[in-house]
């Protein structure tokens, strides 16, 4: 199984093909293989501005196994990993990114996603990433 990550999830809806979207639309459809999570799917839908988009999102996240991704060792590991990171001079930017990537860390999910933020978290901290090709 992987974890989507937001970053990918609005590009492939704007329509930015990537090999991130790629590899999304080809997992789409195979809910064993491909999960989201709470907090992705907030950021995911509330950049919607028509309420038809905002639909189609909707139903195709409803096809998708959800996960909540917060919970108190979920924040614990979170603040572990961003205290980690100060004390090599690194300060990571998103707490929800801290959070996700705490939980992929965690539960051994690679993470798919298009976001430099999380090229820290799998350098110092070995959190997984899917490669595409």
């Amino acid at each position: 199984m992987i974890l989507a990550d937001s970053s990918v999830w609005i590009d492939y809806f704007n329509g930015r093909a990537s090999r991130e979207t790629d590899m999304l639309d080809a997992l789409l459809g195979h809910q064993l293989i491909l999960i989201a999570g709470d907090l992705i799917l907030a950021e995911v839908l509330q950049g919607f501005r028509r309420e038809k988009d905002y639909r189609v999102a909707l139903e195709l996240f409803e096809a998708i196994e959800i996960r909540t991704l917060g919970g108190r060792d979920i924040a614990l590991q979170a603040a572990r990993n961003d205290r980690a990171l100060g004390a090599k001079g690194i300060t990571p930017r998103k707490t929800i990114d801290m959070i996700i990537g705490a939980y992929c860390i965690l539960h051994e999910l690679p993470l798919l996603h298009s976001d430099r933020d999380f090229d820290v978290l799998e350098a110092e901290l070995g959190m997984r990433a899917v490669k595409c090709r």
